[in-house]
């Protein structure tokens, strides 16, 4: 490392240490006010900050900019301009515009729109996000942007974010003036996204068409060893692993993301890095990057970054826990319970409405989640079920019984850790254990939404999250308006009552993995969406349409649209599974298995001409590979037929509902007999790396 960390970090990031170095202060001052407050950015303060920043970029290496955006694809997208401009006699300067800065103009037509655009409807526009920090990156300057069509409509991920925050802002603001928190100008939502991801070697990445096709293995029979030991989870990092990880921190570091910690997972070549919270825009923008640079960074290293939910049978997937906190423009966690939780207003008002919002909206928060891939997740050993509930811990569940039945809660003193080895410091207890089959945890002072899957955007989740919790302070806002002050605090304690008593039914402390917890919860009338094609019709219902048109989210056509392309998604990437795992089939498995069994033959018959062998062995293995042979070329031939018929379904809820009834049961058939017979076929004619190569190499 050439600098120190403090020198390294940000050194790539058009912050505000920059921007007071390189800004007038007037500009300074108005790009603060535009960035603190979401007002409006007038063209010469943008003309301004332009110069300064292609200066700075200039400075330090770039030679173009880009406008860097979030379409519905669920990766970002790009598109790189130099900032060079003629000025005759082949001459040129280097210039970057305020128009340029503000507005770029990417071909809106060639994204997903769900039907907003037609294909002629070419033009789109790219709006920047100030309030998101440039940066530099491989010689670009990249400015965070949003992305609409010509008509207005959002085709990306950050506009609707950006006008969740907004609303939330908003409603909490509103409901700690009347709490008696009036200095508090905003409230800003935090998220510290954890990210899972599994590291193999590139040679063996590039032998598999299943990797590189679809993220994910679609053949492959169990190894001797898998998770079972134990002791993979929080090991010692093997040396090409720490040098990724090292390589990594540094790269992120450079770009202002605030990489905090690494550690193995749970699975062989599982990993994980967590970062510090930051605003939730931010940080959105930083896991993208994140996810990128991972990729990246491990191609230097000759490794290949899986981030798919699900790249190996039999082990656990990868997840990104979104841990998600609401702060005051005076620096107040409004979910930090303090040392009295139960006397604790603000924190009782704002935990309710999580609460509320969380039973109220959980459809949309798994719908949020859904995808081909997370569905292999969602449910396991591994993962939090698709049932929502959320999880208090003891304190608190006690601090809201007392309010449900009227009864005192007396302070819980902190209790010391008797660890029965004098040598050992003292130390106390958190007020709450942990749960990890919990999908909604309160883990002390935030929640901890530990659904999304390794590869989505944490962008939808969180806009489902602020926007539910709105209409939760919208709602105590209304019921509130006009207590005397004398009053609040008993009106208070009534609304916090009433929500607990109808909400309640929503939190759960138990093993949420429990057949009984299925039964409980089918009880208590929670939603049990399991799969995609089941979870998102509800997207459209009438109280979510409402939800999202009342505080301005989305449009009912923005709604339909993502809806339509979520739809899309699943049926497209389950299709190229499909056509993956037949090619594979056909092409490399099936060829292999019967030049295994030739040899196998071959050799019966060499035995029995030399000397009349029984060979009684080699017979049962011939009969059992040949039926194998057999029953794969059946069930591919199913496989492929059914994919053909999902093709020509026109109705996409129904092709989603071919393909999750009908076209993963037939690769699954498929996979477990090509599994078994993989068991038999030596290394050497295996026609990709198995899953002892694949896990146990690095």
């Amino acid at each position: 490392m050439t600098n120190s960390i403090p020198e390294l970090y940000g050194s790539l990031v058009f912050n505000d240490k920059v921007m007071r170095d390189k800004l007038p202060h007037d500009i300074y001052k108005a790009l603060r006010k535009t960035i603190e407050h979401n007002t409006h950015l007038e063209l010469d303060v943008a003309n301004s900050v332009a110069v300064a920043m292609k200066e700075w970029a200039v400075e330090n290496g770039a030679t173009h900019f880009t406008h860097w955006f979030q379409p519905m694809t669920g990766f970002t997208a790009e598109k790189h301009d130099s900032f060079i401009t003629p000025i005759g006699d082949g001459q040129i300067i280097m210039e970057f515009s305020g128009k340029e800065l503000v507005k770029g103009e990417p071909d809106a037509s060639s994204f997903p729109s769900g039907g907003l655009r037609a294909t002629f409807e070419a033009r789109g526009y790219t709006s920047w996000d100030p309030t998101s920090p440039a940066f530099i990156k491989d010689g670009t300057l990249y400015i965070p942007t949003a992305f609409c069509s010509y008509s207005g409509e959002a085709l990306d991920k950050k506009t609707p974010l950006l006008r969740s925050m907004e609303t939330l802002s908003r409603e909490a603001t509103r409901i700690l003036h009347l709490l008696g928190q009036t200095d508090v100008t905003s409230v800003s939502t935090t998220i510290g996204p954890e990210q899972e991801y599994f590291l193999i070697d590139k040679d063996l990445y590039l032998k598999r068409k299943d990797l590189i096709f679809t993220g994910r293995t679609l053949l492959g029979a169990k190894p001797p060893k898998g998770q079972e030991m134990d002791d993979h989870y929080f090991g010692t990092l093997k040396p090409r692993v720490s040098a990724f990880m090292h390589d990594l921190d540094e790269e992120l570091w450079k770009l202002g993301i605030p990489a905090k910690t690494k550690h193995n997972e749970v699975a062989p070549s599982q990993h994980e890095l967590a970062p510090i919270y930051d605003t939730t825009n931010v940080a959105v923008d930083h896991n993208q990057l994140t996810m990128e640079l991972m990729k990246k960074v491990a191609d230097r290293h000759g490794l290949a970054c899986l981030l798919h939910e699900k790249p190996f049978e039999g082990i656990n997937g990868s997840g990104k826990h979104n841990n998600w906190s609401m702060i005051t423009s005076t620096g107040v966690n409004l979910l930090e319970p303090g040392r009295t939780p139960a006397e604790n207003i603000q924190f009782l008002v704002f935990l309710v409405a999580v609460i509320k919002a969380v039973d109220e909206y959980a459809d949309l928060l798994r719908i949020s989640v859904a995808s081909a891939g997370n569905d292999h997740r969602l449910g396991a050993n591994e993962a939090p079920p698709a049932i929502i509930s959320i999880f208090l811990g003891d304190e608190l569940t006690a601090v809201l019984d007392s309010i449900e039945h009227d009864t005192f809660f007396g302070r819980q003193e902190k209790v010391q850790m008797e660890t029965g080895a004098a040598v050992l410091p003292h130390f106390f207890k958190d007020n709450t254990d942990r749960n990890r089959t919990s999908p909604f945890a309160f883990t002390g002072n935030k929640f901890e939404f530990r659904m999304p899957g390794s590869s989505i955007s944490v962008a939808g989740p969180n806009v489902v999250l602020n926007t539910a919790v709105a209409e939760s302070l919208r709602q105590f806002y209304k019921e509130l308006e006009g207590t005397p002050a004398d009053k609040m605090e008993d009106a208070v304690h009534a609304l916090v009552k009433r929500a607990v008593l109808k909400h309640k039914k929503v939190l759960f402390n138990g093993n949420g993995y429990t057949d009984e917890w299925v039964a409980e919860s089918e009880k208590r009338g929670l939603y049990n969406l399991k799969s995609t094609p089941e979870a998102l019709p509800c997207f459209t219902s009438d109280k979510n349409v409402e939800l999202f048109t009342t505080h301005h989210i989305f449009t009912k056509q923005e709604i339909f649209s993502r809806y339509e392309i979520l739809m899309e998604n699943y049926c497209k990437t389950i299709h190229i599974e499909a056509k993956t795992l037949q090619d594979m089939i056909r092409r490399d498995f099936l060829p292999a298995l019967m030049c295994y069994t030739d040899a196998i033959s071959t050799s019966i018959n060499e035995k029995t001409a030399a000397a009349d062998l029984p060979c009684t062995a080699e017979k049962k293995l011939l009969t059992r590979l040949s039926g194998c042979y057999d029953s794969i070329f059946e069930l591919e031939e199913q496989l492929e037929a059914d994919t053909k018929a999902a093709e020509e379904t026109v109705n996409i809820e129904q092709a989603a509902k071919l393909y999750h009834d009908t076209i993963l049961p037939d690769m699954e058939q498929l996979r477990a007999v090509a599994d078994a017979a993989e068991e038999y076929i030596p290394d050497d004619i295996l026609p990709y790396p198995n899953y002892e190569a694949l896990l146990f190499s690095v």
